[in-house]
């Protein structure tokens, strides 16, 4: 979703992490482990390329790898195999919405769930691509409806929250992000998400406080400064709205990618209006 809510947008997966290949497993987080892990379950899907267990878990696993164009390659051609199997066309749909391909999947996630049978990881996933499409109030819609399933689930409210932030909400979004944050089972992206919140208000303090749980001081202190500059520049909120690259990338990537964009503009403003620097604190007004 634009910027903000690809980070927290593709549920983390529910299962265990020892490295088995069972559809529902989860990839390895280290580098060297998940690279291994990939290379194995590309050798056996070689061998077993209709095996519905080893074509999902490796099409997970080119996902977790950034390598998202081809998850959705094993994705499709399990799909074209098993068109029915909703367990497929969710792991299809999902590996379309990373690849950036939203149109399309929003015509494969519907067909993932029913409505009778309503799968919460499927409703997130439609929440993010309606974000992305700008359709904030459906994409929240989708969300509330994810959490009857799955109450304060962390990733679906730090979703919300993003969806709030991306709308402009933004004592909602941090509201949300907070409650979070104090669930079980929050990882860093949605801690992240609530730094980055903290400070779209102007709360830099507090920002830095939350980004330094998982960042060293100095990082958080560069993440912070650096969204800090960007509020400062009057077409903050069409750069965050603009940017529809998938959301694997981490909350800092994000802010130093936003950095990079402002840093030409920046230096010619502080040449021409030196005033034009000082922050901009986006409060509960805004």
């Amino acid at each position: 979703m634009a910027a903000l809510c690809l980070a927290a947008c593709q549920t983390p997966g529910v299962g265990d992490i020892t490295g088995s290949i069972g559809q529902d497993s989860v990839p390895p987080t280290s580098g060297a482990q998940l690279q291994r892990y990939t290379e194995d379950l590309g050798q056996r899907y070689d061998q077993e390329p209709y095996d519905k267990a080893t074509a999902m878990a490796y099409a997970r696993a080119l996902r977790a790898s950034g390598r998202y164009d081809q998850a959705v390659a094993v994705a499709q051609r399990l799909a074209a195999k098993y068109p029915k199997d909703m367990q497929v066309l969710g792991a299809y749909g999902k590996a379309l919405v990373e690849d950036g391909r939203l149109q399309e999947a929003a015509s494969v996630l519907p067909e993932a769930h029913t409505p009778d049978r309503p799968n919460w990881s499927i409703l997130s996933a439609q929440g993010t691509v309606a974000d992305q499409l700008g359709d904030h109030d459906q994409a929240q819609d989708y969300y509330r409806a994810a959490l009857k399933i799955v109450p304060n689930q962390p990733a679906v409210l730090s979703n919300l929250g993003l969806s709030y932030a991306l709308s402009k909400q933004l004592p909602e979004a941090e509201q949300t992000l907070q409650l979070a944050v104090a669930q079980p089972g929050a990882d860093t992206r949605v801690r992240q998400n609530l730094a980055l919140v903290l400070a779209l208000e102007g709360k830099f303090n507090a920002a830095q406080g939350v980004a330094q749980e998982d960042l060293a001081p100095v990082d958080a202190a560069e993440n912070v400064a650096s969204i800090r500059q960007m509020i400062a520049q009057s077409d903050t909120w069409n750069q965050i709205q603009s940017y529809d690259k998938p959301k694997v990338a981490s909350a800092s990537h994000r802010i130093r990618h936003y950095a990079r964009l402002d840093k030409a503009k920046t230096q010619q403003n502080a040449q021409q209006n030196p005033q034009d620097l000082r922050p901009t604190q986006v409060g509960a007004a805004d």
